[in-house]
């Protein structure tokens, strides 16, 4: 009863503050009609926002591309488990930010600094923003994935220009794109070192050792093939050109 008693002592301030109504939880109306939102209201939002964080990191940045093709590299090459997978998202991580400067750097000129100097609203921030990333998606996005989709949402016709493409069209599309050209390079890079795997299979299979499995020999000869050509370089260059930086 006590314990009751006592529950009920420490929630009367919180139920008098309630009745009276939380000033920071408003909703403004302005005189065009547009809503503003309270402080407390735009932090739940940017909050929530930050769950979709990982989604719109793989499906409207370079990150998608660099991180399939940095896999298929450790494949062809034989090493299963270094680079590590936490080395390899780091690398992916920082070359989509170097890859993505330009953009993020017309996003904060055109969306993030007008809104901190309260210039615009945030919707108004928000629809600056998507202009910069918007472009960037369009550029790496094949026609024909395009078309796919406008298909199958059943909008033929009804799309005059790539402007009024929604993003919920554009974003299947671009991830659809950076599939295609990630295995396009992963391919191009797997050539070689098969053609490393074959020749040291059929030296062994000549020399009559067919009881040794010929990946043990050749992956020596693939690490030296990749040092040798400075392959990281290689690597990193050709994704960012891939992209037109």
């Amino acid at each position: 009863m006590m314990k009751f008693l006592i529950s009920i002592a420490l929630l009367l301030p919180f139920l008098a503050h309630a009745e009276t109504g939380l000033p920071a939880v408003t909703v403004i109306t302005n005189a065009d009609g547009s809503q503003e939102y309270s402080v407390s209201l735009q932090i739940l939002f940017i909050m929530t926002a930050l769950t979709l964080l990982p989604a719109a990191l793989i499906m409207m940045t370079a990150f998608t591309r660099i991180i399939i093709v940095l896999a298929i590299l450790r494949q062809a090459i034989g090493l299963q488990q270094s680079p590590s997978n936490q080395i390899m998202v780091g690398m992916a991580l920082f070359l989509t930010l170097f890859i993505m400067s330009p953009t993020l750097d017309r996003v904060n000129e055109v969306a993030l600094q007008p809104y901190l100097n309260e210039q615009m609203t945030s919707l108004q921030a928000v629809e600056a923003a998507s202009v910069p990333v918007r472009e960037f998606m369009l550029a790496q996005t094949r026609e024909d994935d395009i078309s796919l989709y406008v298909k199958l949402a059943g909008k033929e016709g009804q799309i005059d220009s790539l402007d009024e493409l929604p993003f919920t069209i554009l974003m299947p599309a671009f991830v659809t794109s950076e599939l295609k050209t990630a295995f396009q390079i992963g391919f191009m890079l797997f050539i070689p070192f098969l053609i490393v795997d074959m020749v040291v299979a059929s030296v062994l299979m000549a020399m009559g050792m067919m009881m040794l499995s010929p990946i043990i020999i050749s992956l020596p000869f693939k690490i030296m093939l990749f040092v040798m050509v400075d392959g990281w370089s290689m690597i990193m260059g050709t994704l960012a050109a891939s992209f037109g930086v």
